[in-house]
């Protein structure tokens, strides 16, 4: 082979080797692109942050102002004031109406996790004669969720006042336990099924009996879906509305979405007030929900751990 052809040939290999520098730019690339992709998705939380805090602010802001001035000019921010706050504590009594919402809260939230707990208990592991029951079951639970609120109004109120419960707070515990049950049954069940029952036959064999089991066992697994659900209830119960405007008719048993509500009549409505008895009603939430935020994510690395 003559000298001219083997020059060519390596100078051929040589072109063919990616220089140093191309393989720099060659591991830029993808890095170019991860930075992108970052910088894009902090963007978009950061909008969707925005999005999502903006009523809240605004709530807040027009709370420092007066109606006429929230009807004329809301985005003025000249004449801020504490008059409305002033009004809202001075027209409702606060205590009274955290009072009311907290018991009513715990007692609805406390029966409808343990009943929704042994409910999807029983529907995922114990056995039915007919397996037509625990789809029956399931079905009916499924048809309760689409069951919209308004529509049990009034049937609601007819059994209150048979009952006698009209006025009390169990006119509101029953339905609130009534109402989100399905929603937290189906919950459990699909965190059970999805969970290995061999850590449960185990303890069975150790000696451990039913109610220590879902005691000691099964409900430290499920943590996470329970700290869901409590966090759901709570919010819920907190913020109803269409039943307590139905069924609570004493000043006494007020809750504070009744209270809220003091400020709007027929023909006028106070703006201002509303909105700083919003705001005094929606700060126990943030930090109830920034508290159990925490709970949240230790809940579910511990369900992953266990799992």
């Amino acid at each position: 082979m003559s000298s001219t052809n083997v020059g060519s040939m390596s100078r051929g290999v040589g072109a063919a080797r990616p220089s140093q520098r191309d393989r720099q730019v060659g591991c830029r690339a993808p890095q170019k692109r991860a930075r992108r992709g970052a910088v894009g998705a902090g963007i978009t939380l950061y909008l969707v942050t925005f999005v999502v805090v903006l009523p809240l602010l605004w709530i807040v802001l027009l709370s420092f102002e007066s109606n006429s001035h929230i009807l004329s000019d809301p985005f003025s921010l000249s004449n801020l004031n504490l008059a409305n706050y002033r009004n809202v504590l001075s027209t409702l009594d606060l205590l009274l109406l955290y009072k009311n919402t907290l018991v009513i809260v715990v007692c609805s939230v406390l029966l409808v996790v343990v009943a929704a707990f042994m409910l999807s208990y029983a529907l995922t592991r114990m056995t039915f004669r007919h397996p037509v029951v625990r789809s029956a079951l399931r079905m009916f639970f499924l048809v309760g969720l689409a069951v919209p609120v308004y529509i049990l109004l009034f049937p609601v109120y007819r059994l209150d006042i048979l009952f006698h419960l009209f006025g009390t707070y169990a006119s509101l515990i029953v339905p609130y336990v009534a109402v989100q049950i399905s929603f937290d049954t189906l919950l459990f069940t699909g965190f059970l099924a999805s969970f290995p029952i061999e850590i449960e036959h185990a303890a069975f064999v150790d000696g451990c009996e039913l109610y220590s089991l879902l005691r000691h066992v099964v409900a430290p697994m499920m943590r996470p879906a329970l700290v869901t659900v409590v966090i759901f209830n709570v919010l819920y119960a907190w913020n109803e509305f269409p039943f307590a405007v139905t069924l609570i008719q004493k000043a006494s048993l007020t809750t504070v979405a009744l209270g809220v509500s003091e400020f709007q009549g027929e023909y006028l409505v106070n703006y201002g007030a509303m909105m700083a008895a919003a705001t005094l009603v929606l700060i126990p939430q943030l930090t109830f929900y920034a508290l159990f935020q925490k709970k949240v994510v230790a809940g579910m690395t511990l369900g992953a751990v266990t799992g």
